[in-house]
């Protein structure tokens, strides 16, 4: 288990200082990163705000330039000013330059919202795949075209560099890395503690203005929950429509507007999520783990876990097997 330094890059609107999105975002990667949890891990996460205060109603208190982003671990920039987005302005080029150095010292490089902007225009996103709030992401394709966006995602994950979609996205994505980090366990806790999924499926997709389509007053909560229950069982797409009194079509339909993703895909992923709880806090042998996790045999598991998660269950339990459990 790791965690290191998590720096925060601290740029304000020159003509309003800190603005209220920026703020917003910047408490969210405080309140994950930034308040020990010697509980779920120790040593936990060293935060470091970087850049300047700047004038107007909301400002902070900084203790490190840009410079403070080279050496750490994370680097975490969130939404740029409004003028960088809306008009067209260039990014402070004493930032571009301090991520470019980041980068190089071997930070992993993470946006929030607009941060996209900043992070594209050090050059740290062409050729990736990358993500911003969707009323931003036609523009951050036109400004910059060597960016694989993707306006459907609530964050993107490419190893070194990661970037969220708008607003409560940014929380995913840094539930996201404490995952990666910590495991899933550690997550899973941390979520319960902010009152938010650990891991929320679908995309912004999902958030993107649409006519509303007319409600019938059923609700998914009830047949996704029946079937997290019983994840070790043969369920299939069929048996779920069934249980919600649906057609399969229906269905599987009603899934995707409410999470982004297909009935089958969703299983997938709690089935994975249930493998990867057991694998942390359970001497069970992968066997078992397949099929306590309804992913079937030893070989189902390795392709479908090491596909979803990158890893392998033995390497995946190695790393972040519970010393208590």
């Amino acid at each position: 288990m790791s965690a290191g330094v998590v720096a925060i890059a601290v740029v304000p609107d020159r003509r309003i200082g800190t603005s209220l999105w920026e703020l917003y975002e910047i408490a969210i990667a405080c309140a994950v990163f930034g308040n020990p949890q010697p509980d779920l891990a120790d040593p936990w996460y060293e935060l470091r705000l970087c850049g300047e205060a700047g004038p107007g109603v909301f400002s902070l208190r900084t203790e490190y330039g840009l410079e403070g982003l080279v050496g750490a671990d994370t680097v975490i920039v969130p939404s740029v000013p409004d003028a960088v987005v809306e008009d067209g302005e260039e990014v402070p080029p004493e930032l571009v330059d301090a991520l470019r150095a980041a980068a190089a010292s071997g930070a992993r490089m993470v946006s929030l919202c607009t941060g996209a902007f900043a992070l594209a225009a050090a050059g740290l996103l062409d050729g990736r795949r990358a993500t911003a709030h969707w009323q931003h992401t036609a523009q951050l394709a036109a400004r910059h075209p060597g960016v694989l966006v993707d306006d459907s995602v609530l964050y993107t994950d490419e190893g070194t560099v990661l970037t969220s979609a708008g607003a409560t996205a940014a929380l995913d994505l840094c539930l996201h890395l404490v995952r990666r980090d910590l495991g899933a366990t550690v997550a899973g806790q941390l979520a319960r503690r902010l009152v938010v999924p650990a891991h929320r499926t679908g995309g912004q997709a999902q958030f993107i203005e649409a006519p509303l389509p007319p409600s019938d007053g059923d609700s998914l909560g009830p047949v996704l929950q029946w079937a997290t229950e019983r994840l070790a069982e043969p369920l299939t797409v069929d048996d779920l429509a069934r249980r919600a009194r649906m057609s399969p079509r229906t269905f599987h339909r009603r899934v995707r507007e409410a999470h982004g993703t297909t009935p089958l895909r969703w299983l997938l992923q709690q089935r994975v999520a249930r493998a990867q709880t057991l694998l942390e806090s359970t001497d069970l042998p992968v066997e078992l783990v397949g099929e306590r996790s309804g992913l079937g045999t030893s070989a189902n598991l390795r392709r479908h876990f090491t596909r979803t998660v990158g890893v392998s269950p033995s390497d995946y339990r190695r790393a972040f097997r519970r010393s208590d459990a």
